[in-house]
């Protein structure tokens, strides 16, 4: 064999190799950031069933306050207004909004069964409020579970070569992380 067809035989086993190396590693990412989307999926599949789970709690809970109070509709309105909000949406971040919304008037809700002892003591409206107590429970855990897949999926596509076949496949950043609301950030005044 000449050497010049030995030179260009190497070459073009080299460029073979390479090529190889390439498609294996351009195969492998897309495997894995379509798995990891899934899961992101999963994980979010997993918080709507909660939300929904609470949001169907939520007006039997507002039933059994309104029996015992009659002068505190705008409340009731505000948490109808945002559980519908919540039940409409349909993307990820539209969701989280509006389960940010429902929390608020939530909130008022049960600051406003602290002026009826007779009501916080009622087996309904303690078995419920249990209830509720356990979703929000499993909301928190599947949101951590959420957010976990998320960053994952994000830290995964932003990784050299990933973001390189990344942009090639059209797989893009999610965004759509649930975050600690404004008021659970400021630390309540406690006073003895």
């Amino acid at each position: 064999m000449r050497r010049g067809s030995l030179v260009l035989l190497v070459v073009v086993g080299i460029i073979v190799i390479a090529g190889m190396f390439v498609y294996g590693s351009f195969k492998s990412a897309q495997n894995q950031m379509v798995q990891k989307q899934e899961n992101v999926s999963s994980k979010w599949s997993d918080v709507d069933v909660n939300l929904q789970r609470r949001a169907d709690l939520i007006p039997n809970l507002v039933e059994t306050v309104k029996g015992f109070t009659k002068e505190e509709n705008s409340v009731f309105a505000d948490i109808a207004n945002a559980r519908a909000g919540l039940l409409s949406a349909s993307t990820p971040q539209d969701k989280i909004r509006a389960n940010g919304t429902l929390d608020s008037a939530f909130g008022r809700l049960l600051a406003l069964t602290e002026n009826y002892p007779q009501l916080r003591s009622s087996d309904q409206f303690m078995r419920l409020q249990d209830e509720l107590s356990g979703t929000e429970n499993r909301i928190a855990v599947s949101r951590r579970y959420y957010n976990q897949a998320v960053q994952d999926y994000n830290t995964f596509i932003g990784q050299f070569p990933n973001s390189i076949w990344a942009n090639i496949l059209g797989f893009h950043r999610n965004d759509a992380y649930f975050q600690a609301s404004e008021a659970s950030r400021t630390a309540p005044n406690v006073k003895f």
